[in-house]
């Protein structure tokens, strides 16, 4: 280590060659007395790409409108009917598949037949409540359980009409009490709609907090949409959300779908808000008030300081609506789309640079679905279209190789045996696009979710047998915690291995540097726990052993980061691991090749052909090891994850660069695998910085840990 070694550029290497020479070794996971570790500088690979820890997100029933918009009030523009609660149901702000997703209903106020739905004259969409009114008792409706805050401020507005008798009030309520609100009284009205703000202040702090709007007098009133959000909102965004998420150096976040994309009409989403129909989401099941559209996306991803990604809609979509959405965010204001964006608002370009066409046309479950043959002649066009109205995109095309196809049960769906879908096969899009679309993309897309406690069986997925809705020849699994927390990067691994095999047959992809983007990615069903940190971990390593091909990434979702209320947020635990290797294995780092005596054990399984032939992870079981240099080359950085319960020691030997001075660990730990952080409590899982002297030969690393050491590079001159 203390050699004095001269740094110089090397050729970019493949780390996933050097691991394969290490296959023959990989038998039974038994860790040798002595783990010696090996980093060589000088066999570097390309650097890592600021897009490698991006987000994905789409609207998932309320998941949006839950985590990062301010809107406290649901159907704001009244897409249901406005009925009395049935006996027995409640409006909660808590459940549905994510946290915090049902949706709080409008109750009327008063007798039920005094709200009429009245789709003759709707201001927006196709129907907007008319409530009639009576000279002693209010009418009206009423909204509850979003939080409040005491003595916070609160601004809406609401659009209304009303007969010369009506007296509109409205009324911030945080308890039972007769002065447990704070009420309003509006201006005059008349039979044209129009828009009345108000301001209310909290006076208690409560989980149940209430709007109410009602009338009394004569004839009627007519609501046309209505708001409340907290006087300190961003541009509509959350601010305590905005402020965590900015902390996680994500580089871009793919937008706005998803299953999502496939039903979504872009045009109804740019506007005004209040304008702007509500509509049923389809492929989720849930109504969208279509409030977060493409330029509040826009201004989201500035607020953040991230690129924005976009897919468009190739499902029941068509090139020339994707080609106007392009012109939309891209054109100048001298073409149509770029006039209309400027109408609303935004005259200078977004000049976004990355698109996608189309989420997972493969899937059965995608609404517009084709066969692969009609999809790539779709694309083309779409291609086509969309470099038409702006030749300088970054276009991707959405791929999926054969252990998606037999993962997700789409080989199973198309009646492929599992012995006939490899590479090339009828089950591999990716290989299609590669086959037959040459110059229509830029990069190709992957996929992959793996869902925690359970493993592949390949006699179940032959036999099509599916758990849940999808996924084929999954079987509950017992599995030691090493086991479960690696199981996630075998999955990058394999798409590693798939790739390699593309590059055999297509030379031209390194000649025309295709690249891979993972724009989906989770590991299903486990909690944002240290326990997952540790898995998460593992797959950072993986996806930055692969920076040869693997140039962006994509979490699922974007909001898993944060741990968060209706009123706070903080990072979780994969917030703090984001955070962790954004800061110190970011955009720039240079990755360098690692060896060791230890091999992980082989895999048990062949999925795709004979393929994996070789366990995701560095050669240091049980520990998974990645190095890179600085891009400066004043630092060597070393990530280590360690999933076992013990202490694990190791010697470390450097070559190509002298280390010298202080090095320093950041470690990410807690008390135990359970170890989580939520919000309003004291964290559970920490970050902690630690000053460990000069450079030892030989590095202990604490139980159930990730930890990050930064070695002082010497400037030494040959």
């Amino acid at each position: 280590m203390k050699n004095r070694i001269v740094l110089v550029a090397a050729a970019a290497f493949s780390f996933a060659g050097i691991l394969a020479t290490t296959a023959a070794q990989q038998n039974a996971a038994t860790p040798p007395q002595e783990l010696k570790v090996s980093i060589d500088t000088q066999r570097t690979a390309q650097p890592v790409s600021q897009y490698e820890y991006g987000m994905f997100i789409e609207h998932i029933g309320q998941l949006i409108y839950r985590s990062l918009w301010s809107e406290m009030l649901d159907d704001r523009k009244f897409y249901f009917p406005i009925k009395p609660e049935e006996p027995g149901t409640a409006t909660p702000a808590q459940g549905g598949p994510f946290r915090n997703m049902q949706m709080r209903k409008w109750l009327p106020i008063g007798p039920a037949e005094a709200v009429v739905m009245d789709k003759d004259d709707p201001f927006v969409g196709e129907q907007s409540p008319r409530i009639e009114l009576d000279a002693s008792t209010p009418h009206g409706i009423r909204q509850s359980g979003f939080a409040l805050v005491k003595g916070k401020k609160y601004t809406g507005y609401i659009w209304l009409r009303a007969t010369p008798g009506a007296k509109v009030k409205v009324a911030l309520v945080w308890g039972q009490g007769a002065n447990d609100r704070q009420t309003v009284a509006l201006p005059a009205l008349t039979a044209m709609y129009k828009v009345l703000p108000f301001t209310l202040t909290a006076g208690a702090d409560t989980d149940a907090g209430a709007l109410e709007i009602t009338a009394a007098g004569s004839g009627n009133f007519h609501l046309g949409a209505v708001s409340l959000m907290p006087a300190d909102n961003l541009d509509g965004f959350r601010p305590e959300v905005i402020a965590q998420l900015k902390q996680l150096h994500s580089g871009f976040w793919r937008l706005p779908g998803g299953n999502y994309i496939s039903d979504f009409n872009w045009y109804d989403s740019v506007g005004p808000r209040d304008k702007r129909p509500p509509d049923f989401d389809y492929a989720w099941n849930a109504m969208q008030t279509n409030d977060v559209g493409m330029d509040e996306f826009m201004t989201f991803c500035k607020l953040i300081g991230v690129e924005p990604y976009i897919t468009v809609n190739a499902g029941f979509g068509d090139a020339h609506s994707a080609a106007e959405e392009v012109e939309y965010i891209n054109g100048s204001a001298s073409t149509p789309m770029g006039a209309m964006r400027a109408r609303n608002g935004h005259p200078e370009p977004y000049h976004v640079k990355f698109w996608d066409i189309g989420n997972e046309p493969y899937g059965p479950w995608q609404l517009g679905r084709t066969d692969l043959k009609y999809y790539l002649l779709k694309h083309n066009e779409f291609a086509k279209a969309m470099r038409a109205a702006d030749p300088s995109m970054t276009l991707l095309a959405s791929g999926s190789m054969p252990e998606e196809a037999i993962l997700e049960g789409v080989a199973a769906d198309w009646h492929i045996p599992i012995d006939q879908a490899g590479i090339c096969s009828a089950a591999d899009w990716t290989c299609g696009f590669l086959q037959h679309d040459w110059g229509n993309f830029d990069g190709v897309t992957e996929h992959w979710y793996t869902r925690a406690g359970t493993r592949w069986d390949r006699e179940n997925a032959e036999k099509g047998i599916k758990v849940g809705r999808l996924e084929a020849g999954y079987v509950p699994d017992q599995e030691t915690v090493l086991e479960w927390v690696r199981r996630p990067s075998d999955r990058v691994h394999l798409k590693g291995e798939e790739w390699q095999e593309y590059e055999q047959r297509f030379a031209e992809m390194k000649t025309k540097n295709i690249f891979m983007s993972n724009d989906e990615y989770a590991y299903t069903g486990g909690q944002p726990d240290l326990k997952l940190a540790l898995a998460y971990a593992m797959v950072f390593n993986e996806m930055l052993r692969e920076t040869g091909f693997l140039r962006m990434t994509a979490f699922t979702m974007g909001v898993s980061t944060l741990d968060f209320s209706q009123t706070a947020a903080t990072l979780n635990t994969n917030g703090l691991l984001f955070k962790l290797y954004g800061e110190h294995l970011g955009a720039g780092s240079i990755p360098v090749a690692l060896t060791g005596n230890s091999p992980q054990p082989a895999p048990t399984q062949h999925m795709v052909g004979d393929l994996p032939r070789t366990s995701a992870g560095s050669p240091t079981y049980p520990l998974d090891m990645f190095a890179a240099l600085s891009a400066d080359h004043k630092f060597l950085t070393l990530a280590v994850v360690n999933a076992s319960d013990s202490e694990q020691k190791f010697d470390l030997n450097v070559s190509g660069a002298r280390l010298t001075g202080n090095a320093t660990r950041w470690q990410l730990t807690g008390k135990d695998l359970n170890a989580a952080n939520h919000v309003g409590q004291p964290p559970q899982v920490e970050v902690k910085e630690t000053q460990i002297g000069e450079s030892p030969a030989t590095l202990s690393v604490a139980p159930i840990s990730v930890d990050i050491y930064r070695f002082p590079v010497a400037q030494d001159a040959q």
